[in-house]
């Protein structure tokens, strides 16, 4: 993780709701429709090799039901005949059977070690499918929802060595070709592994590409593998092609082939030479101070510095530029000055614009730089943490900042990954870039807001849990904090038996699923027709948030869970049934 920038996630305060009174529990019915299926769902039960908490997490957990977020209130699930089955909602009154679009050409139960199949929407035209037997299946799909124009036919398809599940999947133009990148996630037997589970987890990256414009011929020009010993929570492909971010509780690395291993060595020889930092930096609350040893040669005249609100430029002499590009934070580039010391030594100062901000690096991905800390910054750093370590158990309750005490925490509060971290890894050079440690930022699911964007990521902060949407081109704000929903984070950890959690793409409500039967529906606050009281403070409420329960007539487990804007759809063994939670506009 060396040369990686540990950034943090920052809450937008005015999206948090301090004063929240909880969910009441409303008795409104719910109009919930189902749909017999012609055939079961192409359920892949764990076999007796496959017993760890990854394979679970992995297999034995995965959602069957799959959403189209192209096309809204749009499913697909794959049924025991290999048939890619859909139903596209218009009218819940007026619903269809699920109709076939595209049929598996293998025979799924000739493979005895096949996972489940699994599928996911590149776009609006492509989808990329895994039949489980280690066969990937890239689809032109037309538009789709539509029988008219929907017809999936195969571009490409390939064996791609053990079985695996399609985790995620882009379609993107690069140059001035077509190619999907693919994600591939496979949890593989571990020889070297004998202290731990035996296993190890890898995440393939499969770039596909057009041979030549139009030619419509595609083949694989790039696969990379990465490895680590948890299954990732999330793992997703940015739009461009040029990135990958992943939640996991334990890191993943990538494996590198002989001739990167040996650029490595040579770039690692070199760096050994260049052992002295190129410049130094100091930082205040309110500036930062940048100390650059120069050669003997160099006079003032030879000295070029350009100041920007985002960047900048030093040039010596005619060479290229000795220190280039995007500072972590903005500048007052007008009150910025630089001065040539008596020791030889070019000093230059910059006014921050935002004050108080610590900046964890100087300028985004420059590593030659060396950060000095002022002894003073280092004695006020102590001096802040040091209620969080004292030695005395809450030895005084009553202070400003009393010390947490982990006798207070419930039994719901305590989950087992507080360890987990964010990562995000850059395409071309293989490495880590951004890293934030969640801590006891527990993930709780994945959703897609807006599909031509990264899919979002649900995190649990103290009772609350809040929707973050990465924003890969954009360094400044990569992770935007956009929605919250209110005590949710310690409601969902009551809920022992849950299995699938969703929220609508509008933010409107939240739900999860237990394994059987349940479902728990969690509104937003919303405007009362009537007036209510809270008598306790004796003050009128203006809004109430709601708890609705669905119970589904069915003893068959919940295999996938989905949540559009108005309707919920829960698919078990046999039956889809579609829970209208919101009407339409």
């Amino acid at each position: 993780m060396a040369g990686a920038a540990h950034c943090s996630l920052q809450a937008k305060r005015l999206l948090l709701d301090p004063k929240f009174e909880g969910y009441k529990l409303s008795l409104e019915p719910l109009a919930c429709y189902q749909l017999g299926l012609d055939a079961a769902v192409a359920e892949v039960q764990l076999r007796d090799d496959q017993y760890t908490l990854d394979h679970m997490r992995a297999f034995g957990m995965y959602n069957y039901l799959h959403l189209d977020s192209w096309h809204q209130d749009n499913v697909y699930y794959v049924d025991q005949f290999g048939r890619v089955m859909n139903l596209s909602v218009t009218l819940d009154t007026a619903l269809q059977k699920p109709r076939e679009v595209f049929r598996l050409p293998t025979d799924l139960t000739a493979c005895d070690n096949r996972l489940c199949a699994s599928m996911h929407f590149s776009s609006s035209t492509w989808v990329t499918l895994s039949d489980g037997t280690g066969r990937l299946y890239l689809i032109k799909s037309g538009k789709r929802g539509n029988s008219a124009s929907e017809k999936w036919e195969i571009v490409f398809n390939e064996e791609l060595g053990s079985p695996f599940i399609v985790a995620h999947s882009i379609s993107f133009i690069k140059s001035d070709a077509h190619s999907l990148a693919v994600l591939l996630l496979r949890v593989e037997k571990d020889d070297l592994d004998t202290k731990g589970s035996g296993f190890h987890v890898t995440l393939e990256w499969v770039t596909v590409a057009e041979r030549k414009e139009g030619d419509h011929t595609y083949e694989i020009i790039k696969r990379r593998v990465l490895q680590g010993k948890s299954v990732p929570h999330y793992a997703a492909i940015e739009p461009s092609g040029d990135g990958l971010m992943i939640v996991s509780h334990k890191p993943f690395t990538f494996m590198q082939s002989e001739s990167d291993k040996l650029e490595e060595n040579d770039d690692a020889k070199v760096s050994n030479e260049k052992k002295d930092p190129l410049y130094y930096w100091q930082q205040t609350e309110d500036d930062l101070t940048i100390t650059i040893h120069l050669p003997q040669d160099i006079t003032k005249d030879d000295i070029k510095i350009r100041f920007s609100p985002d960047n900048i430029c030093v040039t010596l002499k005619d060479q290229p530029p000795l220190m280039e590009g995007k500072l972590y934070s903005s500048v007052d580039h007008e009150s910025c000055t630089w001065v040539i010391k008596e020791d030889k030594s070019l000093e230059i100062s910059l006014i921050k614009k935002n004050e108080g901000s610590r900046w964890p690096e100087l300028i985004i991905g420059d590593t030659r730089g060396e950060f000095i800390m002022d002894p003073s910054q280092c004695s006020e750093i102590a001096e802040s943490l040091m209620h969080l370590t004292s030695e005395v158990m809450n030895p005084n309750p009553e202070k400003e900042n009393p010390p947490c005490n982990a006798q207070e925490l419930e039994e719901c509060d305590a989950f087992l990954e507080d360890g987990a971290s964010l990562c995000r890894f850059d395409g071309n050079t293989l490495k880590v870039t951004h890293i934030i440690n969640l801590g006891s930022n527990q993930y709780l699911f994945s959703v897609v807001v807006n599909p031509k964007e990264m899919p979002c990521f649900c995190l649990r902060h103290d009772v609350d849990a809040l929707l973050w949407q990465p924003h890969s081109d954009q360094p400044e704000n990569m992770w935007e904090h956009i929605a919250t929903f209110n005590a949710l984070g310690y409601v969902q950890a009551s809920k022992q038996d849950k299995k699938f959690m969703a929220c609508a793409p509008d933010y409107s409500y939240a739900a999860l699923c237990e394994c059987l039967r349940r479902v728990f529906i969690y509104r937003q606050p919303t405007p009362l027709a009537t007036v209510l009281y809270n008598r306790k403070e004796g003050r009128q409420v203006g809004q109430v948030a709601k708890q609705l329960v669905a119970t589904l007539e069915s003893n068959d487990p919940i295999l996938g869970f989905q949540a559009t804007s108005e309707r919920l759809f829960v698919l078990t063994t046999k039956t889809l049934f579609l829970i209208k939670v919101n009407c339409g506009n």
